[in-house]
């Protein structure tokens, strides 16, 4: 660990908070990525039921966004479980709680709200 980033450290019982916190937050996310992909695969396999023809079907336009949506949700659950595990890589290594941007400790009053966060509201509101 630098001497930049030794001030900056969690102490054990943070870090045993936070290692907490993103495990509940992995666990939560793992579930909706189980639920959207089981949703996407229902409105897959009920338009494959339907005529294909979406420009003359009053449910095709429907089923399209519905589809569209729930893969946008599915595709934001999936990355927020990358961002999870990048954190949880910051814990072992000693860089987490501390911001990407300008190297100071994170709050961890923010950490508790945003575990996954890599960034101080400062750098975040891009004040900095």
């Amino acid at each position: 660990m630098t001497e930049r980033h030794q001030d900056a450290a969690l102490s054990p019982a943070e870090q045993a908070t936070m290692r907490e916190l993103l495990d509940a937050d992995r666990q939560r996310t793992m579930a909706r990525v189980a639920i959207l992909g089981r949703d996407r695969d229902e409105i897959v396999k009920s338009s494959a039921l339907t005529a294909s023809d979406d420009e003359h079907d009053p449910e095709g336009t429907s089923t399209a966004f519905e589809r569209a949506h729930v893969q946008a949700l599915l595709d934001q659950a999936q990355t927020h479980l990358t961002e999870l595990d990048l954190a949880f890589e910051r814990l072992r290594d000693g860089t987490y709680g501390i911001c990407a941007k300008c190297g100071q400790r994170i709050a961890i009053e923010r950490l508790m709200v945003l575990p996954a966060t890599k960034t101080c509201v400062i750098c975040a509101a891009g004040r900095r």
